[in-house]
C-alpha cells in the first residue's frame, strides 16, 4: 500500500493581541484551496491539527484553545480605498469544521505586520521609520479595519515596551481603529431587535435582561448577578462546570435566534464563533490569573465571555469592540454596569486583567450611531516558512 508524501506550504506562525494562529497568502495555497469550500477547510483543518477527540490537537499546530485554533488567508485587495483583504478561520478542535461567520479582533493586529512583510502593500505606503497605516478589508464581516503599525529601518518593529494583559512580553504597540462597526452590513442592524436591552426567555435558565448587538462581533451581554455570578471569575470557575457551560451555550443559542443569525436552534451548532456570550457586573476588587490585584478603582466595570464553548482566559478583541461600543450607548447592560451616561472609553476588568477601548457614538436623527471603536495590541511572528500536511488532506 502506498502513502501519499507530504506538501509543504509557506506559512507565518504569528501571535496578534492574546491570540495565535497561522497565516497563509492567498496565492501560496494550493489551488483547490484558494477558493472558499470543503477543500479549503479540510486543509486548514489538518494544518491545525482538527477534528481531534483528545481536545489537545498534537497533530498540528493549533494549542487547543479557542485563542489558538486559528488560520488567516490574506490577499491584495482589489476594494479601492484598502491594502488588504483579511479572512480569519476559527477552526474547530473536536469538531470537523472550520467557522468563517466573524472576525478575530485581537489576530487583526498581525494582519499589517504580515502584510507588509510578506509583500501585500504598496511599498511606496510604508514609511522607512514612523507609522504605516494599513487598510483591512475585512472579508468575513465587511467591515474597515485600520491598522497603524510602527516601522524601524525599514522592517516592521515587533519589540518594544507595550504591556498587554493577557500576554506574557511586552512588545511594539499596534493601534487598531475598527470603523463603522455596528453600521449595517453582513451582520445586519447594531441592535437587531430594535432595543438597547431586551427579555431573553431562556428554557432551563429562565428570562434575562439581555443587550444584543452587532459591533465588531455579535454579541450577547447579560448581568452577572441575573446568572449566578459575581464578574470576578476566572477559566476555573467556570470552564470545569459541565452544566454552567451548557446554560451559557442555552442562552448563546436562543441569543442568536432572537438576533436574527440562525433561524433554528439546531443550527447553532455549527456556529460556534459567533455570536459570543458575555456577562457583565459593576467594579470590584479581584485577583487576575497571573496573580495581580485589580482593584475596583482601576475599571469602569467587570466582564467575562466566553469563546467556543469556554470562558476565555482575557478578552477577544472582536468582544472588546462591542464592550466599547456598547458603553457608548445609555442604557445597554453594559453601558449602566459602567455606570451609565454618555462616555467615551472604558476600562473593563477580565480575567487577565484590565483593558481600555474607545469608541465614538452620536445620536443622529433618533438613532445611535458609530463612528469607529479604538483599540491597542501587540503582534509578533513567532515562526516562519513551511507548513507541512499529507498530500491527501484536502
Amino acid at each position: 500500500m502506498t502513502h501519499p508524501s507530504q506538501i509543504k506550504i509557506p506559512a507565518t506562525y504569528m501571535r496578534g493581541g492574546t491570540s495565535k494562529g497561522v497565516f497563509f497568502r492567498l496565492q501560496d495555497l494550493p489551488e483547490a484551496a484558494q477558493r472558499p469550500g470543503p477543500a479549503r477547510d479540510a486543509l486548514l483543518l489538518r494544518v491545525i491539527g482538527s477534528p481531534d477527540p483528545y481536545g489537545k490537537q498534537t497533530d498540528g499546530m493549533g494549542g487547543a484553545t479557542s485563542s489558538t485554533s486559528k488560520a488567516v488567508i490574506l490577499s491584495q485587495s482589489a476594494r479601492p480605498g484598502h491594502d488588504v483583504d483579511y479572512l480569519f478561520g476559527q477552526v474547530a478542535i473536536a469538531q470537523p469544521f472550520v467557522d468563517w461567520s466573524g472576525n478575530c479582533g485581537n489576530l487583526s493586529a498581525a494582519v499589517g505586520p504580515f502584510a507588509i512583510c510578506n509583500g501585500l502593500i504598496d511599498a511606496s505606503r510604508i514609511p522607512r521609520d514612523g507609522i504605516a497605516t494599513v487598510r483591512i478589508w475585512q472579508a468575513n464581516i465587511g467591515k474597515t479595519i485600520v491598522a497603524h503599525v510602527p516601522m524601524t529601518g525599514g522592517v516592521v518593529q515587533e519589540t518594544g515596551d507595550f504591556e498587554l494583559d493577557g500576554v506574557t512580553f511586552p512588545a511594539a504597540e499596534v493601534q487598531l481603529e475598527f470603523m463603522a462597526p455596528a453600521e449595517e452590513g453582513e451582520g445586519g442592524a447594531m441592535f437587531p431587535t430594535g432595543n438597547v436591552v431586551d427579555d431573553l426567555e431562556v428554557p432551563g435558565v429562565g428570562a434575562l435582561k439581555a443587550t444584543l448587538i452587532n459591533a465588531g462581533i455579535p454579541t450577547i451581554f447579560v448581568n452577572a448577578e441575573a446568572i449566578g455570578y459575581t464578574g470576578t471569575e476566572l477559566q476555573g470557575a467556570i470552564n470545569g462546570d459541565a452544566e454552567a457551560l451548557a446554560r451559557f451555550e442555552a442562552i448563546r443559542t436562543h441569543g442568536a435566534l432572537r438576533m436574527g443569525l440562525i433561524h433554528h436552534l439546531d443550527e447553532a451548532a455549527k456556529r460556534q464563533h459567533t455570536p459570543k456570550v458575555a456577562f457583565v457586573a459593576k467594579p470590584a476588587a479581584y485577583t487576575t490569573s497571573s496573580g495581580k490585584a485589580v482593584a475596583a478603582g482601576d475599571v469602569d466595570l467587570l466582564v467575562r465571555a466566553l469563546s467556543m464553548g469556554q470562558l476565555h482566559h482575557a478578552m477577544m478583541g472582536t468582544a472588546a469592540v462591542a464592550i466599547g461600543t456598547a458603553a457608548a450607548i445609555p442604557g445597554t447592560l453594559v453601558n449602566l454596569a459602567a455606570g451609565g451616561g454618555e462616555r467615551q472609553a472604558v476600562r473593563f476588568g477580565h480575567p487577565s486583567g484590565t483593558l481600555r477601548v474607545g469608541a465614538e457614538a452620536a445620536l443622529v436623527d433618533g438613532q445611535w450611531t458609530v463612528t469607529k471603536a479604538v483599540m491597542s495590541r501587540s503582534a509578533r511572528v513567532l515562526m516562519e516558512g513551511w507548513v507541512r500536511v499529507p498530500g491527501d488532506s484536502f
